[in-house]
């Protein structure tokens, strides 16, 4: 019941910066953690960042720990990644999920987007 849309991808050169949003709508659920992930073309799908909906406590990994920033405005139903400093290998497809409970893990995600295309030039 729980419908996840991403917005914000596009084509931009390296050394810019770019905000993904994901839009939360449907059932009403709490104490969900909101996940970024990306991934390349013959890459597997990696975890990014998470945050918690209830406190905002987040997790990163440290590939792109201080580049990218999760936040969330739980008034407007929305998650987002902040991305600086964009290097050629972020280009993927970025997905946002959402899991009950802090996790990094891809199969913890119960909820999917469609994804949003983000290509870094060099």
């Amino acid at each position: 019941q729980v419908q996840l849309v991403e917005s914000g991808g596009g084509l931009v050169q390296a050394g810019t910066s770019l905000r993904l949003s994901c839009a939360v709508s449907g059932r009403t659920f709490s104490n969900y953690v909101m996940g970024w992930f990306r991934q390349a073309p013959g890459k597997e799908r990696e975890f990014l960042a998470a945050i918690r909906r209830s406190d905002g406590v987040t997790y990163y990994v440290d590939s792109i720990k201080g580049r990218f920033t999760i936040s969330r405005d739980n008034t407007k139903n929305t998650v987002y990644l902040q991305m600086n400093r964009l290097k050629p290998e972020d280009t993927a497809v970025y997905y946002c999920a959402a899991a009950s409970l802090m996790t990094m893990k891809m199969r913890d995600y119960d909820y999917w987007g469609q994804g949003t295309q983000v290509t870094v030039s060099a």
